[in-house]
């Protein structure tokens, strides 16, 4: 638990300067010669100075010294601060940051703080920043500098990339010896380098300079670090590649004095007072990793160096041995020879004449090339203005289908009930935002894999989170599927529908942009072992009945009647307050008002939750998605699904089980055990009687959307007295007529 003194910090308006210790609460500050030292004494947090600016770095202790003064790693190394008036500073919402006596504050974890947060430097040499529990204990890591490197590598940090988060943790080297900002060297992680086997990368002002080959957990191919008998059971190398992250890290039995420090002039490992090389390439060595140079831009095939005595003289030009009149020849014999570049190809002007002819040509080049980006800038506007053009006259084209069909069938009715949404209501995106507010469709935003293709998170530039799905090429979803959907959305309004907002449509790219469900997709909850027992009964019945009336919607009150033919777990999304979202249309038909079922040729939706009569037959009606909606309701109450339940030996399915149950009277042990609220058994058992109702054999003996729901009012009219409002009522006396 918090200490009391530390209670008193966090409400008190001035910093109390602590003794050095491993941890910094709230209201605590640490003075410039102060310092926070770890557990086991091997590592200290403290500022330094280095030429004359002032730093926070973590070094290894006085007792610890065989390795020389290094800081392993430091919070400013590009904010450096010109005086020793400064102090490291928790305030009172948990934000670490460094405070200088004039100047703006440098924050080390602005946006992941907590008022009840604390910092502590631990034995690996790790500063952490974490949220603590009432009790005092971890709750949870809010920061580590672990996660920012930067030009040394201790036993536990990671070198690669974090997919989900977008991170990427790599060394930079020191812009010089006494100069601590990052440098012109990074060592950079490849998982997939050779043959998916990973290596480490040095690159040199972004060009590869050193790389080690494949990395095991024992071995880096180009290098000599386990040459020495005594480093071979040393190091143990991890590689780790999924899809959340890639990276390579290491561990040694003692962390003491081990450190790998990427340098301006190199990559080294030390070893108490044992330095090795890991990846070091000096002149034009090309072994062991290094890469063949690329020669200077200003050097040409055929320049050479001559030893020559003497000295430049300043010159307009370039100073090589190509311009007599920079270079002055020293035959006394008393100057030390040096060496001089000596063009080959590049021939200087010796005269004012012949410069300004070279000026001229560089002005007729410059201008020459300025008119070329010119002509190919506005070459390019145009394109994509005709793009743009040509997608919008898709849009217009799918919308204005929609029209028709729509203008025909109010026509046929008398005129429409007025609640659909226009074409006006829908936006049409182009190419460039729907990528920018992905990321590129990067990984770390996918959501998930559909049939006809993935799913990704992203934010549009006035910050509104979008969910797009990009149709896969490959998925046989083509434009009048496209069009479907999107038709069919845009004209239907209800809390229990995914809202549309628009779609893009560029080349053979067809996406459509709806509404972010934070919750992501059912199945991601109630079939998923660690967190299905996130939904109690309460939750799981208010889904249940946001589906119901989501389908009778549809079925009876939308502008269109729609068979939605592909509604299961994965297609029934949850907003931020658990509230269940129907979407993916692309599969539903509109049938007229008159029209009770159809047949179809083409089978389409998602096996275990399709009606016998249209899987068999290509039957469909409103009964099919009835069906549907009766093993979503039996998954819900079991936490099991329909097509991957097994029991023991038996081949059963999930909906054969619950018949078993029922007719041997034990249908309540059907419900998922994490469900232990026995007040709403009798509820529990009604759902069940209901989701047996709806998965009869034959479509006649299944109740209708509108008899599941709605409870039998005199106002209502006379009613189907065996399944009137069943999800509400008694059904003790309503049985069920076929077996399942």
């Amino acid at each position: 638990m918090i200490s009391l003194l530390a209670m008193l910090l966090l409400s008190s308006s001035f910093l109390v300067s602590i003794p050095a210790k491993s941890t910094i609460l709230p209201g605590q500050s640490l003075g410039f010669s102060d310092n926070l030292t770890s557990p086991d004494g091997n590592f200290v947090l403290s500022f330094f100075q280095s030429s004359g600016m002032s730093y926070l770095g973590v070094n290894f202790s006085v007792s610890q010294t065989s390795i020389g003064p290094k800081a392993v790693w430091v919070a400013n190394r590009d904010s450096p601060l010109s005086t020793v008036g400064v102090n490291l500073t928790m305030d009172a919402d948990g934000v670490l940051k460094i405070v200088p006596d004039a100047g703006s504050p440098i924050p080390l974890n602005p946006t992941q703080a907590s008022r009840n947060s604390s910092a502590t430097l631990f034995n690996s040499g790790n500063l952490v920043i974490s949220e603590l529990d009432p009790n005092g204990t971890e709750k949870q890591i809010l920061w580590q500098s672990f996660d920012y490197p930067t030009d040394t590598l201790l036993a536990g940090m990671k070198i690669g990339a974090n997919f989900k988060t977008g991170k990427n943790w790599l060394l930079s080297s020191d812009l010089s010896k006494d100069v601590p900002a990052t440098g012109g060297l990074s060592l950079e992680w490849n998982g997939t380098a050779l043959n998916g086997a990973g290596e480490l990368v040095i690159k040199r002002l972004g060009q590869v300079y050193w790389t080690s080959g494949a990395v095991t957990e024992n071995q880096i191919a180009n290098s000599d670090l386990l040459s020495i008998d005594s480093l071979t059971s040393l190091y143990n190398f991890s590689v780790v590649s999924n899809a959340d992250e890639s990276y390579f890290s290491y561990s040694v039995a003692s962390i003491s004095q081990t450190l790998w420090v990427l340098s301006y002039d190199g990559f080294r490992g030390y070893r108490g007072n044992l330095m090795v090389y890991i990846g070091v390439c000096e002149g034009d060595n090309i072994s062991a990793g290094c890469m063949d140079p690329q020669p200077p831009s200003c050097r040409s095939q055929g320049d050479s160096f001559e030893l020559r005595s003497g000295m430049f003289n300043r010159s307009p030009w370039i100073w090589t041995s190509a311009d007599n009149n920079t270079f002055t020849q020293d035959n006394s014999g008393k100057q030390e020879a040096i060496y001089i570049l000596k063009v080959h190809i590049l021939k200087m002007a010796s005269n004012r004449s012949s410069s300004y002819k070279w000026w001229i040509w560089i002005i007729v080049g410059a201008a020459t090339v300025f008119l070329v980006i010119v002509l190919l800038n506005i070459m390019w506007r145009k394109r994509l203005r005709d793009k743009e053009r040509e997608e919008e006259n898709i849009f217009l084209e799918l919308t204005n289908m929609a029209d028709a069909e729509d203008h025909g069938h109010d026509q046929e009715k008398g005129g429409g009930d007025g609640g659909g949404v226009g074409k006006g209501d829908l936006r049409i995106f182009a190419f460039v935002t729907i990528k920018e507010a992905t990321n590129d469709f990067a990984a770390y935003n996918k959501l998930g894999q559909g049939g006809f293709g993935p799913v990704y998170k992203g934010r549009l530039p006035e910050g509104q989170e979008i969910a797009v799905k990009r149709l896969s090429r490959s998925s046989g979803q083509g434009l009048v599927e496209f069009r479907n959907e999107l038709v069919l959305i845009a004209k239907l309004q209800h809390m229990n529908l995914v809202r549309l907002l628009g779609c893009c449509v560029k080349d053979e790219e067809k996406m459509l942009v709806y509404e972010y469900m934070p919750n992501k997709s059912l199945d991601s909850f109630i079939f998923d072992e660690g967190r299905r027992g996130l939904l109690n009964w309460k939750c799981r019945y208010s889904i249940i009945e946001g589906i119901a009336q989501g389908i009778l919607y549809l079925h009876k009150y939308s502008r269109l009647r729609i068979i939605h033919r592909d509604l299961k777990a994965s297609n029934i999304l949850l907003d931020e307050d658990m509230q269940p979202k129907i979407s993916d249309f692309g599969m539903a038909r509109i049938f007229g008002r008159d029209v009770s079922e159809a047949n179809t040729m083409r089978v389409v939706g998602t096996y275990g939750y399709m009606s016998p009569e249209y899987a068999m037959e290509g039957n469909f009606s409103e009964k099919s998605d009835v069906y549907s909606f009766g093993v979503l309701l039996l998954e819900i109450v079991s936490g099991r699904r329909n097509s991957s339940f097994a029991l023991g030996d038996r081949t059963m399915n999930l909906l054969g089980y619950a018949w078993e149950l029922w007719t041997q009277g034990r249908s309540i042990d059907l419900k998922d055990p994490t469900l232990t609220d026995f007040e709403s058994i009798s509820e529990i058992q009604r759902c069940i009687h209901v989701g047996l109702l709806c998965v009869q054999e034959h479509a006649a003996d299944r109740p209708s959307m509108l008899e599941i729901v709605v409870p039998r009012q005199q106002d209502r009219g006379p009613s189907h007295p065996k399944y009137s409002g069943i999800l509400k009522c008694d059904l003790s006396h309503t049985e069920i007529s076929k077996q399942i």
